[in-house]
C-alpha cells in the first residue's frame, strides 16, 4: 500500500514539472537569428530576420560609433524584420545590436566595410614653400574614400607622386589608422615640386610646394656715380652683388637690403632695395661738402657685405657775398661748380645771425640759378650790429660787425 502511495506521489510531481515547462514555453518566445551574414558593403540594404514562436514584437537596439536608434520591426510569417537605417549602414565600422525584450540576452555584432572602388582623394599638404638644403620637407597626407566618404582599410595601398626639376618619383605608401602620409624633403636646388597621388586606380589633383633658397650668406657691394664731386646733386647708385645662398641659388625676389652710410662726422645715412634677380639697388644724393663715405649693407640679421670707401671732393672753390640796402639784403653767389658752370639749382645756403655773441636766428635757402638772397626785414631784425655768418657746399664766412640800419 505505502508503494502505491509513492508511485503516485511521483507521478504528479512529473506531471506538475510537465505542466510548469508547458507554461514557460508560452509565456517567453523564442528569438533566433535567421540572418547569417555579418559582414556588409556600405550603403548596401541591410536586414536582420530573426525567427520567433509568438507574435512578440521587441525592439532592436543599434549602435555605432555614429550614434545609437532603436528599430521597429516588421513580421511576416513569424518573421521579424529589422531594416537597419541607411545614416548607419553608410559608415563603415563595427555595429553592435541587441533585441530589447524582458530579460532577452539575443545580441550580435555587424562589421561594414568600404566600397570596393575609390571615389575621391583626400589630400592635404603643407608647409605650402620650404627651405632649400635637404633638411627642411613639406608632408602629403591622403585618405582615399568611397562615395559614401568612408576612409579605406589599413594597408591600402597610395602612390606619393612628385616631380622637382629632372626628377620624377613614385613611391609606395599604405595607409595606417586610416590615412596615409609622405615626408617630401627639399633638395639642394630651389625650385617647385609638383605632387599627386594615386590609389586603386583613382588620382588626385595637382599640388605644388615652392622650394625657397635658404638664408644669404655674406655679399660684396658697389658704387656706380657721374663723378666724384660733392655737388648735393649728383646720384650714387649702390649695387650688390648676385646675393646667394650656400647652396648657390639666387636668393628669392624682394630679399630687403638696407645700406648704411657713415660720413667723416660720425652720421648715419640709410638707404635701401630690394632684390631683382639677386641683385639689389638703391641710390643716393652727393653731398654737398667735402667729405668721406663708408658704406656698408645688411640682410637683416643675415648676412652684410663688406665695407667700401666714397671720398667726395671740394665743389665749390669760393663764393662772393654781396651786402646792399643797409645791409638788410645779402646776396650769395654766383655759386660755381667744379668746371665754374653755375651750380644746379638746390644748394642748400645757411645764413647765421648772431648778437652779443649769442645765435639770433638762422635762414635757410636753396640756390636758383646759382645766386641766393637773403631780405633781413627791420620788423624782426632791429637797427644794431650783428656778426652775419654764409654756409655753404662746407665752406663758411664770417663777416663781424655789420649795421643794420
Amino acid at each position: 500500500m505505502q508503494n502505491k502511495y509513492t508511485y503516485i506521489s511521483l507521478l504528479a510531481l512529473i506531471l506538475l514539472s510537465s505542466f510548469t515547462l508547458i507554461q514557460n514555453s508560452e509565456v517567453t518566445p523564442n528569438f533566433t537569428l535567421e540572418t547569417s551574414q555579418i559582414e556588409f558593403e556600405a550603403g548596401s540594404p541591410i536586414e536582420l530576420k530573426f525567427s520567433t514562436l509568438r507574435k512578440a514584437v521587441p525592439l532592436l537596439y543599434c549602435s555605432s560609433s555614429y550614434g545609437s536608434t532603436l528599430i521597429i520591426p516588421t513580421y511576416k510569417r513569424k518573421i521579424l524584420i529589422y531594416k537597419i537605417p541607411y545614416s548607419i549602414s553608410s559608415k563603415i565600422g563595427v555595429v553592435n545590436w541587441k533585441l530589447i525584450y524582458e530579460d532577452s540576452l539575443v545580441s550580435g555584432k555587424l562589421q561594414i566595410r568600404p566600397k570596393k572602388e575609390v571615389s575621391s582623394m583626400e589630400t592635404y599638404i603643407g608647409p605650402p614653400s620650404i627651405e632649400a638644403g635637404g633638411t627642411d620637407y613639406t608632408m602629403l597626407v591622403v585618405i582615399p574614400t568611397d562615395s559614401l566618404d568612408n576612409p579605406f582599410p589599413e594597408n591600402t595601398l597610395v602612390l606619393a607622386k612628385h616631380q622637382f626639376l629632372n626628377s620624377e618619383k613614385n613611391e609606395e605608401i599604405f595607409t595606417k589608422n586610416l590615412i596615409s602620409y609622405k615626408n617630401i624633403y627639399s633638395q639642394k636646388e630651389s625650385g617647385r615640386i609638383l605632387v599627386s597621388s594615386e590609389s586603386l586606380g583613382t588620382n588626385s589633383k595637382e599640388f605644388s610646394v615652392t622650394v625657397f633658397p635658404a638664408i644669404p650668406i655674406d655679399f660684396k657691394i658697389s658704387a656706380k656715380r657721374p663723378h666724384g664731386y660733392a655737388d648735393g646733386n649728383q646720384i650714387t647708385t649702390f649695387s650688390t652683388s648676385i646675393i646667394v645662398d650656400k647652396h648657390n641659388n639666387i636668393v628669392s625676389d624682394a630679399t630687403y637690403v638696407t645700406f648704411f652710410i657713415t660720413n667723416e662726422k660720425g652720421n648715419v645715412l640709410k638707404t635701401s632695395g630690394a632684390t631683382i634677380n639677386g641683385i639689389a639697388t638703391s641710390k643716393m644724393i652727393h653731398p654737398d661738402y667735402e667729405t668721406q663715405w663708408s658704406v656698408k649693407a645688411y640682410v637683416d640679421g643675415i648676412a652684410e657685405s663688406e665695407l667700401i670707401i666714397l671720398k667726395y671732393k671740394q665743389v665749390i672753390k669760393d663764393f662772393e657775398v654781396v651786402f646792399s640796402e643797409n645791409n638788410r639784403d645779402i646776396t650769395v653767389g654766383p655759386l660755381q661748380s667744379f668746371m665754374k658752370q653755375i651750380i644746379p639749382d638746390g644748394l642748400q645756403v645757411n645764413l647765421l645771425i648772431y648778437k652779443n655773441n649769442t645765435l639770433f636766428k638762422t635762414e635757410t635757402k636753396t640756390s636758383f640759378e646759382g645766386l641766393v638772397n637773403f631780405n633781413l626785414k627791420p620788423d624782426i631784425y632791429k637797427n644794431d650790429n650783428y656778426t652775419i655768418v654764409v654756409k655753404t657746399a662746407g665752406l663758411e664766412k664770417t663777416f663781424n660787425s655789420r649795421t643794420l640800419w
